[in-house]
């Protein structure tokens, strides 16, 4: 049996003095053999996975590929090609965006909302980029219909296999958020729109790895989201609700663009006690 061990511990000491999580070696030395990290673990399991390869030299040369991508700052997720949001585990790579854990409480308002709703609910998701907002709720709100909106064609990759390998009835509509769906009326709008001023410096392997157009909403961040509430304003039926997530300083700016489309709106905090979305009911 391969000692894998050794490997995982040379990485590990490597990943740490370059400042990297000790974890990161753990799932791309998982990815390589086809597992999850808690199947390291699991002796029976390691040994059928190590089994599927011919010699452990090409383990070997895959794991170390892998680490050197990621001493590059290349971020996890777009290494091994997933990322994890709730129960999904969504197909990522250069040109989406990665889902953040922070959208999850969204999410998780979003879900309660639609489970004290007896009917089928109509849900628009603006800018969807992977698709981690709307397959989140369509599967684990069955009375929803979810439509997602993504005018960018690198996510559209990324939002297509998503979709596809979720088997749900998720429709894609390839449309700026501005134009997409004249006509129509929904019951409910989420967004996660680039919200980040141009100006603000990000870490390395976000600024050099994910996609701009996914994170920065202008001069001072608001730019973008201002387009995204005229959009739900002009998607959503009387009285239906919209969710926005937005940075923790810009609460009051968001609120400030809702007023003419919206009430009762009301700022959400994250685990930390941070402004991080706003809900509002659209006036009748």
């Amino acid at each position: 049996m391969m000692d894998y061990r050794n490997e995982l511990l040379r990485a590990k000491r490597e990943f740490t003095h370059s400042g990297f999580q000790e974890v990161d070696a753990e799932l791309l030395f998982a990815h390589i053999l086809g597992i999850t990290r808690m199947d390291l673990h699991n002796s029976v399991t390691l040994q059928k996975a190590l089994d599927q390869f011919e010699n452990e030299e090409e383990i070997e040369d895959l794991f170390n590929a892998a680490c050197a991508r990621r001493l590059t700052r290349e971020p996890v997720q777009y290494i091994t090609g997933e990322a994890y949001f709730r129960n999904l585990t969504l197909k990522v790579g250069k040109g989406v965006l990665i889902p953040r854990p922070e959208s999850e409480l969204l999410v998780s308002h979003v879900i309660t909302h639609l489970r004290t709703r007896a009917k089928t609910t109509s849900v628009i998701d603006l800018g969807s980029g992977s698709g981690a907002l709307a397959l989140a709720i369509a599967t684990e709100a069955p009375n929803s219909r979810v439509i997602a909106v993504e005018s960018d064609p690198g996510a559209l990759i990324w939002l297509r296999k998503n979709v596809e390998a979720s088997e749900t009835e998720v429709r894609i509509v390839e449309e700026d958020v501005t134009t997409a769906l004249d006509g129509v009326k929904a019951d409910l709008v989420i967004a996660n729109p680039p919200y980040i001023p141009n100006a603000q410096e990000l870490p390395f392997e976000v600024k050099n790895y994910e996609p701009h157009f996914a994170l920065f909403g202008g001069k001072n961040g608001m730019e973008v989201p201002e387009k995204f509430i005229v959009a739900a304003a002009r998607l959503l039926k009387g009285g239906g609700l919209l969710v926005m997530e937005h940075g923790e300083d810009q609460a009051d700016a968001v609120a400030s663009a809702l007023v003419p489309y919206f009430k009762e709106v009301r700022v959400h905090l994250d685990l930390n006690n941070r402004s991080r979305w706003t809900s509002a009911e659209r006036i009748r």
